[in-house]
């Protein structure tokens, strides 16, 4: 809105004379004694609700004293006081003579209880009446102009100020500062700031604050210093609630500790919102449980309490504390707010707790909390991670008004349940309607497209990165260093992390996983001893990633000896998954003696995945008895995925105990569980191409069944010699057709017949290669002098000149 103004409201006036009552003029009366002393005068002084000075309003009439300037004033006051300014008007307006705090009253009514352009209107009506302003009545209107985020109605009424007179005042210039800041303006802020000649501790307050909101906080906690060391000035409550936020954004434990010393010592952790941003503080720098002594010790929590704690167990990944402590703050009968709630949904997306999000989505839906677009991101996510995406998708179709937010929730939800076609769909639908896309878009977007390892895709994500600069951000580029590396492209992976400035620890992690997935055992070592001559710490991830490289790479000596590092010197505490990452190493390596001890000497129940490394292991080293011991404790564990039972019937196939295999497969069909069907595929000129164990469902099938006959002979010709153990009960020609129809194959030979002489291929396999294909693949390699990467659900394989890059140790 633009303020027109007649020429007097320019009439200067001194910061000094603004905060004294107004001097007499026309508009101001002698007000008689008896008023004063009328027992009305004073129930209105006491006047403490709507309803009380209703019941006050007649006995006002009745006694003649409506039209006095003091009951006037007073019942304008009262009704802006109270929201209801139709009735501040009714009494305002009829007044022949105001007084200029009529006016001030007023303006502070519709500053505080009405929109910003009423009272921005009045202000210029009050203007235009001849009343000059006080100082006050820019910090009213600055306030409202920072609360609705207008700026440019702010840098109107800062001109105002300026032109009044105020730009020396401290209240007013503090209230600038803040409309700047709330508005985004840093920068803006800070030079009014600097170029104030007279700072107080409130002022500096709104400016540390103002950094700490916009995403500044080292600047927060640089000024929180000067501050103290170059202005003198003792920090107080409102100081700690604004400065502790930025101790938690940068990880400043040492910081933040030292704050909550100076909270103890000055007596400032009675303040609620102290206790509340200290638990918030330990919360987010990694020491939960510091801040559940402090919440516990809170003689008094806001549901702002509740939020921080249960969310801070949340992020922690801490899921069952965070829904313990949730329901007991409803046991108390607190009313949850949509911060709470959506904690406590992250808690069930992470916990895959499918029935108590939908308990909280029914709470959600109780409260009247349906439409809020925030809540309903947060069911979106929740659902995706509890694998119901349909669900996900059905709110977010139903969402009138979608935010960013939202888009990135359903595309990363679908990227998740391995629906990458569908994500990139979502993510093309949103471009078409002039979204743009944040860094939180791409690294879901990135990371579908890792999952689908499409090397084209690769490219044209990377080129959007870098046209909308998406790609100066460290998440971004973390994800395009894990996606290259997901894609095959390990190499490219590599010159991207090398590029990198500012490197996070999970970005280490996503090269060092790489080299893993690739075999590059000694690269990856290499990269993990750099790793740490920097300043990044290994967490949990590193040592899984560089513990699973060890195992891929057969060093098994460098792999144990990380596993103790992670314990005794970084004080890491294992995972099932650390578990098993080592009984894989040790088993892949043959200890499998070693591997069974492990086991035995786990602190924990061992989980699914452990006992299914050590039943590969008992495959690649045909050792029945112990492969039968852990497949009697994975089964007893009740796994869904039938890959386990067909691991043990190919264990029993290669020692030829054909009637253990039947064994397994009536059991397989007796309990409904199913084999994962196979299945491959090759990108080849914008469409993928997908190839099933034995299906002719494909236009070209007949060509490439043709094809592989005649390569089948010149392999042979190699000296390739098909492993058929696997295989019994049919004749040995039988057996060699079964074995020629495997989906990577097929995929491999209609890649050979689509692409130009020299041309990698590419290959994606949702299961583990097989002995034979794995030995097929190295002798095609050869006769065919093509490179052939082949990534199946463990690892990438590159098959040169008749050799893979595991050196068969997989």
């Amino acid at each position: 809105m633009t303020l027109k103004l007649s020429a007097s409201s320019t009439t200067p006036l001194s910061a000094s004379s603004s905060l004294r009552p107004p001097p007499p003029n026309s508009r101001t009366h002698n007000i008689p004694l008896h008023v004063y002393k009328h027992p009305a005068a004073i129930l209105l002084e006491l006047c403490n609700s709507m309803k009380e000075l209703q019941q006050f309003l007649p006995l006002i009439i009745k006694n003649g004293l409506y039209n006095e300037h003091l009951f006037q004033t007073k019942l304008v006051s009262l009704f802006c006081k109270f929201g209801s300014l139709n009735d501040a008007l009714k009494v305002f307006q009829p007044i022949q003579e105001k007084i200029d705090l009529l006016y001030h009253t007023m303006l502070k009514g519709y500053a505080y209880h009405s929109s910003l352009a009423s009272a921005l209107t009045f202000y210029v009506s009050m203007m235009n009446d001849g009343v000059l302003p006080v100082v006050y009545n820019f910090t009213y209107l600055l306030k409202s102009c920072a609360d609705n985020f207008d700026v440019v109605a702010g840098k109107q009424i800062h001109a105002q100020l300026i032109v009044n007179g105020f730009s020396s005042n401290v209240f007013a210039m503090t209230s600038v500062v803040n409309l700047y800041a709330k508005c985004g303006l840093i920068d803006d802020a800070y030079k009014m700031f600097g170029r104030m000649p007279e700072r107080d501790l409130v002022c500096w307050n709104t400016v540390i604050a103002g950094f700490a909101q916009n995403g500044m906080p080292k600047k927060a906690l640089k000024l929180f210093s000067e501050m103290q060391e170059v202005e003198g000035l003792c920090p107080d409550e409102v100081t700690v609630v604004s400065v502790l936020p930025a101790c938690a954004s940068v990880g400043s434990l040492r910081v933040g500790e030292t704050i909550h010393g100076y909270v103890i010592r000055k007596g400032l952790i009675s303040f609620v919102n102290v206790g509340t941003a200290l638990v918030d503080m330990y919360a987010k720098c990694g020491l939960v449980q510091a801040g559940r002594l402090i919440f516990d010790g809170m003689n008094y929590k806001t549901v702002v309490s509740w939020n921080a704690m249960i969310d801070g167990y949340a992020q922690a990944e801490n899921s069952e504390e965070a829904l313990k402590l949730f329901d007991r703050m409803l046991d108390e009968k607190l009313r949850p707010s949509n911060v709470t709630l959506m904690a406590a949904l992250h808690a069930c997306a992470d916990m895959g707790n499918l029935k108590r999000g939908q308990e909280i989505h029914d709470m959600i839906n109780q409260l009247g909390l349906g439409s809020d677009v925030s809540l309903v991101n947060s069911l979106i996510s929740m659902y995706c991670k509890c694998k119901r995406v349909d669900i996900g998708y059905e709110l977010f179709e139903k969402l009138r008004q979608k935010t960013l937010v939202s888009w990135n929730a359903i595309i990363l939800g679908h990227a998740q349940n391995e629906h990458v076609t569908k994500a990139l769909a979502l993510f093309s639908e949103m471009q078409s309607q002039n979204i743009k896309p944040d860094s939180f878009t791409m690294v879901s977007v990135i990371t579908a497209i890792a999952d689908l390892s499409v090397l084209r895709q690769a490219k044209w994500i990377h080129g959007l990165a870098i046209r909308n600069s998406s790609d100066r951000n460290i998440f971004v580029m973390t994800a395009l260093v894990d996606m290259y590396s997901k894609c095959g492209a390990v190499h490219t992976a590599r010159k991207l992390f090398d590029r990198m400035g500012e490197k996070h620890v999970t970005t280490w992690n996503a090269m060092i996983d790489g080299y893993g997935t690739h075999g590059f055992g000694k690269e990856a070592v290499e990269l993990f001893d750099e790793m740490r001559k920097t300043d990044t710490a290994p967490n949990n991830v590193t040592f899984l990633s560089i513990i699973s490289a060890c195992s891929h790479a057969g060093f098994m000596e460098k792999g144990r000896e990380y596993y103790s590092m992670m314990i005794n010197e970084y004080g890491l505490k294992p995972s099932m998954d650390h578990y098993g990452a080592m009984v894989d190493l040790l088993g892949r390596a043959g200890r499998l003696d070693d591997a069974w001890k492990f086991i035995e000497s786990m602190p924990v129940t061992p989980g699914i995945n452990v006992y299914g490394a050590m039943l590969g292991a008992c495959k690649i080293h045909k050792n029945v008895d112990l492969g039968e011991k852990a497949a009697e404790k994975l089964f007893e564990l009740g796994p869904d995925d039938g890959g386990y039972h067909v691991l043990l019937a190919n264990l029993y196939s290669i020692a030829s105990k054909w009637d253990k295999v039947a064994k397994v497969r009536n059991l397989m069909e007796k309990t409904g569980i199913q084999k994962t069907p196979g299945w491959s595929s090759v990108d080849l000129k914008n469409e993928i191409h997908n190839f099933y164990s034995g299906s002719i469902s494909h236009p070209q099938s007949k060509r490439i069944y043709s094809y592989l006959e005649e390569l089948m002979d010149k392999i042979k010709a190699a000296g390739y010699i098909p492993d058929t153990n696997s295989i019994h009960d049919v004749e040995d020609d039988v057996q060699e057709k079964l074995l020629n129809s495997h989906s990577e194959r097929l995929a491999i030979a209609f890649a050979l017949l689509n692409t130009s002489e020299g041309t990698p291929i590419h290959v994606r396999k949702n299961l583990r290669v097989c002995a034979d294909c794995h030995t097929a693949t190295k002798y095609i390699s050869l006769v065919t002098k093509r490179e052939i990467v082949v990534r199946d659900m463990r690892r990438f394989h590159h098959f040169k000149d008749g050799a893979c890059s595991c050196e068969d140790y997989w």
